[in-house]
């Protein structure tokens, strides 16, 4: 199994690029958050997923772990494939739809290109807790009425997202909780975010 492929950045377009690794072209499907994120690098590393079928071998390419861990549980969910899971994470940055799915949006699920309503409830539904036991420090996203809320501290959240979990809290709402502690107390230190999150749980 390829973990990443790490080397010169031979081609690049907004949906493949290909990697050179000792004389050898690596193909890979890329969304454009990765895309936006190798503009102007000579060299990249990139962490690798492969689609192995009988008729094709295909490789996709993630410009961090957080991108290819929500690719892969995408694609986890019946009617979503490579390609879907790819077309969303270039409508969302892998925060936003960490965040999406984790507060059950299904209106913003629905916007992206040839989701339907039903596949955006299955999402939900079977990943909203899957999501949240990855410990991404999730961004919101708006649908137009208004802007986002500032990012909180990812560090902060961690540690005591991991701490609340180990002392035995089901992953979503710990996400929940720790998420609106930080977007109310951005400064909070991660001791004060446990203790209020103890009482909110």
């Amino acid at each position: 199994m390829i973990d990443y492929v790490r080397g010169i950045v031979d081609e690049l377009s907004p949906t493949q690029t290909t990697i050179e690794c000792n004389g050898v072209g690596y193909a890979l499907n890329i969304s454009l958050n990765t895309y936006t994120a190798l503009q102007g690098k000579s060299e990249a590393r990139l962490f690798v997923y492969e689609n192995i079928r009988e008729d094709a071998w295909t490789l996709f390419g993630f410009a961090t772990k957080e991108e290819r861990a929500i690719f892969l549980l995408l694609i986890s969910v019946s009617g979503v494939g490579g390609n879907t899971a790819r077309t969303m994470l270039s409508s969302y940055s892998a925060a936003e739809l960490a965040g999406i799915i984790m507060d059950g949006n299904e209106k913003l699920l629905k916007t992206v290109k040839g989701l339907g309503a039903k596949t955006a409830q299955r999402i939900i539904v079977e990943l909203k807790d899957k999501v949240a036991s990855l410990g991404i420090s999730t961004t919101s996203v708006t649908d137009g009425a208004g802007s986002a809320a500032p990012s909180i501290n990812t560090e902060v959240y961690n540690e005591a997202f991991e701490a609340l979990k180990m002392l035995g809290f089901p992953p979503a709402p710990v996400a929940k909780a720790v998420k609106a502690i930080l977007k109310d107390d951005p400064d909070a230190r991660v001791e004060k975010v446990i203790k209020v999150a103890l009482k909110m749980l």
